[in-house]
């Protein structure tokens, strides 16, 4: 299963807001994330406002393009819009590279003798 890591950029002054929003995310957008296609999907909040996602997806592509043709993602990007400078949150964000995995590592391990 691939996995996706990003980063982005919440507005310090609206940290605590934006913890509160993602205690509870509508349902109807939790359905839809899943529906979509995004799994284990993990979002971390720093003090300075560095936010580190975490997904799986088996397309990441066709899963934002999914979730762009849904009601409930344009209206939960307009609220969320406030917590950041510039561009739409769900499409601004920087992709990282994956450069290790436990676990993939250790399954090459020959086994011990």
């Amino acid at each position: 299963m691939p996995r996706y890591c990003f980063v982005h950029q919440v507005r310090t002054d609206r940290l605590d807001e934006y913890r509160t929003r993602h205690r509870d995310v509508w349902p109807e957008m939790l359905r839809a994330l899943r529906d979509s296609g995004w799994r284990d999907y993990h979002l971390f909040l720093g003090e300075d406002g560095l936010l580190v996602g975490h997904v799986e997806a088996d397309d990441l592509d066709a899963a934002q393009r999914a979730m762009e043709r849904t009601a409930v993602n344009e209206r939960w990007q307009a609220e969320m819009a406030q917590f950041f400078d510039g561009e739409r949150p769900d499409t601004a964000f920087r992709m990282l590279e994956p450069v290790f995995h436990l676990e993939e590592q250790l399954d090459r391990l020959p086994p011990r003798s």
